[in-house]
């Protein structure tokens, strides 16, 4: 069956089963691996990406159930927040902060807090807190809540 999405911006169309997972459609049909595997039931939150601008957890998400959807992924994240090249803001003051520790969460991790301040563009920790329920094994919550309050009051 043919699907066809809007990937970073690009037209894809996919002649693949309609249950694939959109993980795997990311990754193995279009090298698209900035998404990551963690734990295949949309526990972690390694798999976000934006689907029609909402984060969604994609090791869990049909292909069927995304067929001609906009699909942003961690590749496409600073082109979609309007940044003329390079990384977001968001991206670059995740490296200011020194966010990452292995870094395998965070592509997941900035998908969801960027999918957080499109809608609250000034979220308080409450806030972060209730929205942010990717899982960081490294442990780096607070210089994830710095970037976010840098990033807002920026």
């Amino acid at each position: 069956m043919a699907i066809t999405l809007k990937v970073n911006g690009t037209t894809q169309s996919l002649d693949v089963e309609p249950e694939m997972p959109l993980l795997w459609a990311l990754r193995d049909e279009l090298g698209l691996t900035g998404t990551k595997f963690g734990c295949g039931v949309a526990a972690c939150g390694a798999c976000t990406v934006h689907v029609n601008g909402l984060a969604v957890r994609s090791c869990v998400t049909p292909l069927a159930a995304v067929d001609g959807a906009q699909i942003t992924t961690i590749e496409g994240l600073a082109a979609a927040s309007g940044a003329a090249e390079g990384l977001s803001a968001l991206q670059a003051e995740w490296i200011t902060q020194q966010v990452p520790q292995c870094g395998y969460c965070q592509s997941g991790m900035l998908m969801a807090v960027s999918a957080l301040l499109k809608e609250n563009p000034k979220p308080g920790d409450a806030d972060i807190d209730a929205a942010i329920t990717n899982i960081c094994r490294c442990g780096t919550y607070p210089r994830i809540r710095a970037a976010i309050h840098a990033v807002t009051t920026a």
